[in-house]
């Protein structure tokens, strides 16, 4: 049963007094610095949804309509074009600069990055495929393996590897994720780091089993056993 409030003790309630007249007087005593923050935050919150809302969002639709013609190259396979642009149109490189702080301009470093993959020009690639700014699910395991096959041209081959496996794991798809498994498996061949190889090759034939590369992967074990002598 609750206690009749006649029954608190005295020495109680003076202690519940005093600590509402200390919180009476500290907000007396602070009243002009608790305004002063509450005025800073509710600034700080304006401004954020107006950046947001009148600059970023209309620098994004205008981001979005600049790039279609860069899109529309890049599809026709023309990578210089869609990469540097026209004196009509600009490329992904003027869109990854200018927009960079919009979510298309975000998607122009990852375009810029395989166009220059196309073109041979394998550090650039990697340069503007490593600021694209990761997230997407099915984008982000595709740029990643883009990393790994331009390390690979350059030699790189335990960066191209590391990669391969990134872009694997960074989404269990079951189209991906068993590509660059192999891939990175093959480059660890190269490398000749043989167990690496079949603990990648082991993963798509148990995790993977109806992916393409599974069809003859017991021959990739099988091989790097050999090499192994077991």
């Amino acid at each position: 049963m609750a206690k009749d409030s006649k029954n608190v003790q005295p020495d109680t309630v003076e202690s519940i007094d005093n600590a509402l007249t200390k919180s009476e007087q500290f907000i007396e005593k602070n009243q002009k610095s608790l305004t002063i923050i509450i005025v800073a935050i509710l600034v700080i919150v304006s401004i954020y949804f107006g950046y947001n809302r009148f600059y970023l969002a209309p620098m994004e639709d205008e981001a979005r309509s600049q790039i279609f013609a860069a899109e529309y190259n890049f599809e026709k396979d023309s990578f210089k074009l869609a990469l540097n642009g026209n004196d009509n149109d600009l490329g992904f490189i003027q869109i990854a600069d200018k927009y960079s702080m919009t979510k298309t301009g975000n998607l122009a470093h990852y375009y810029a990055g395989i166009c220059y993959r196309q073109l041979g020009e394998y550090q650039n690639a990697i340069n503007y495929l490593k600021k694209f700014d990761a997230g997407d699910v099915l984008v982000t395991p595709v740029a990643y393996g883009a990393i790994g096959d331009c390390y690979v041209e350059l030699n790189q081959l335990k960066e191209g590897a590391k990669y391969y496996e990134k872009a694997a794991n960074f989404s269990e798809d079951e189209f991906t994720a068993p590509i660059f498994l192999k891939k990175a498996g093959m480059v660890y061949e190269e490398l000749k780091q043989n167990d690496k190889a079949i603990k990648l090759y082991t993963t798509i034939k148990e995790k993977y089993p109806k992916s393409q590369e599974a069809r003859e992967i017991e021959k990739d074990i099988a091989r790097n056993n050999t090499i192994l002598g077991k």
